[in-house]
């Protein structure tokens, strides 16, 4: 009877049409191998699931952005605007609890809420992904409207925003980024000596800068972004794909030793992004879907998908930004290098990397279980982050909740029991909101239950996630059909990308300080 009745509750929730598309995709594994097995099959059914995902809204170009509530020609093309959605929905403030108040919901008790399927290694990727297009305005004071972001998946994180940031970063012999040896491993340069950011990275910059002591100053690494020491996990990342972007340049060297320095850069530089652009969809994204069919990244499907709709250009939108606040991922204590730290600790933590070396520090957040994306389960210490995401939230006038989930092809709900059957989710929304139709986006998002017990996201937070980031990805100029060839990427590049399918294989060609064999994976592995 209490499985008729959960059963009943997330039919009325996801829709009926979302929840036998579910079921089929999280059932009949052998009939999912053998359609996979058969390339042509695995090819059609790949592009048809991925358009089908992102058909779930209206495609882009969206009719407003955060500039105004009409449309405007600079409305359509001024992209340091963020994009949206909806249109803004002003909302009587005495129906809603306070940013403060909503804030409370996400804090974590005594304990953390482990995620049923992710490593830290997949919330570290998140961040680190996320951060290199979903930014923020960096001007003081800062305005929730604007953005600071090329909208394009780009590897900014090694790479730099601007070309004065990547001339920076760059030796201007054999295509290679500047680098040190610590050791025997190799990493970005010191930024800074004496505390002062030397001269020759003038045009880069860190956050919270003005916030560090001369000593932690002299510990940071110079990188393309301005967020690249502000956590271990960025930081691990963005070193690893140096070290990856020195590798591949060396290669082509060899192999076409008549390039000058700027082709060899340039063309390392196209491998990277797309290599990174395949992670997202082999690794990161079948990470987040449970389904038993595996997205892949082949030459054919920006061809295939190149008609569609919403194959247009890429502008990021300010819920994409919002449904990325996974803070709720990050364990109060983390496993680095042997020693368990707290997560305050980790924060500018370059120094804390060359000791153990790269290799064993991808093992331990491997090893690490990650926290469930949901309510009560951020760290206190983030807690501001939540308060400031629903105040920024507020402040754009974005719809509730339930607006995004009619927008989404989700049914209304209509209790506080439908987001979720956790009486402590529930009870806890209900004290705090008039009705269901005044809950916030941002706190609605986390608020409802997975669709499953091993299902890592919410459905809401899913659909989203999955129409934005495939958008995202495939949209990218590197991958269409008259660019994504050998003289882009050179016969060297194709192979690189034909071979490679996740971070341990980057990881593995690239620890030369520590040859042995690591466990590195975003997904948990349970002891046997």
């Amino acid at each position: 009877m209490a499985a008729s009745r959960s059963r009943a509750r997330t039919i009325a929730t996801d829709g009926l049409a979302n929840r036998l598309r579910f079921l089929a995709l999280t059932n009949g594994r052998p009939i999912w191998d053998l359609l996979q097995s058969s390339r042509p099959i695995r090819r059609r059914i790949n592009a048809s699931l991925i358009d089908h995902a992102i058909r779930e809204m209206p495609p882009r170009p969206e009719p407003l952005s955060t500039m105004a509530d009409y449309t405007s020609w600079t409305s359509l093309t001024d992209r340091t605007y963020s994009g949206r959605h909806l249109p803004p929905v002003p909302a009587t403030e005495e129906n809603r609890p306070t940013p403060q108040s909503a804030g409370n919901l996400f804090t974590r008790g005594e304990s953390m809420i482990p995620c049923p399927r992710s490593t830290v290694l997949f919330a570290y990727f998140a961040q680190w992904f996320t951060d290199g297009f979903l930014r923020g305005d960096t001007n003081t004071p800062r305005d929730p409207r604007k953005n600071s972001s090329n909208h394009h998946i780009d590897l900014n994180q090694v790479y730099g925003l601007n070309e004065a940031a990547t001339a920076a970063l760059r030796t201007f012999d054999g295509g290679l980024l500047k680098s040190q040896l610590l050791n025997g491993g190799e990493f970005p340069p010191y930024l800074c000596e004496n505390g002062k950011i030397k001269p020759e990275f003038t045009p880069l910059s860190v956050i919270r800068f003005d916030q560090l002591t001369d000593a932690q100053r002299d510990t940071l690494f110079a990188t393309g972004s301005d967020r690249g020491n502000g956590q271990i996990g960025f930081t691990m990342l963005t070193v690893l794909f140096l070290r990856e972007h020195n590798r591949i340049a060396r290669l082509l060297t060899q192999e076409h030793p008549h390039w000058d320095d700027e082709r060899l850069f340039q063309t390392a530089r196209n491998i990277l992004i797309v290599l990174l652009i395949k992670l997202v969809v082999e690794e990161y994204i079948n990470h987040i879907t449970p389904y038993h069919f595996r997205f892949t990244l082949d030459p054919r499907l920006s061809a295939t998908l190149a008609h569609a709709p919403w194959h247009r250009q890429n502008w990021a939108s300010v819920e994409f930004n919002l449904v990325y606040r996974w803070h709720s991922l990050i364990p109060s204590h983390l496993s680095v290098g042997g020693r368990d730290l707290p997560m305050t600790q980790t924060f500018f933590g370059s120094a804390l990397i060359p000791g153990p070396g790269l290799g064993r520090l991808f093992e331990d957040a491997s090893r690490q279980r990650a926290g469930r994306i949901s309510l009560f389960n951020t760290d206190p210490v983030l807690r501001e982050i939540d308060v400031a995401s629903i105040a920024d939230s507020r402040a754009l006038d974005l719809a509730p909740y339930n607006s995004y989930r009619e927008h989404c092809r989700f049914p209304k709900v209509r209790t506080f029991e439908q987001i979720s059957s956790d009486q402590r989710v529930s009870n806890a929304l209900r004290e705090l909101y008039h009705d269901v139709d005044d809950i916030d986006l941002y706190v609605g998002l986390f608020a409802e239950e997975p669709g499953s017990p091993t299902a890592i996201l919410p459905p809401l937070l899913t659909k989203i996630i999955a129409i934005d980031a495939f958008s995202q990805a495939l949209t990218n100029p590197l991958l269409a059909p008259r660019i994504f060839n050998a003289a882009t990427f050179s016969p060297q590049g194709i192979r690189v990308l034909a071979t490679t399918r996740t971070l341990s294989d980057i990881l593995r060609r690239n620890t030369p300080e520590d040859p042995t064999p690591r466990h590195v994976s975003m997904s948990h592995r349970t002891p046997s």
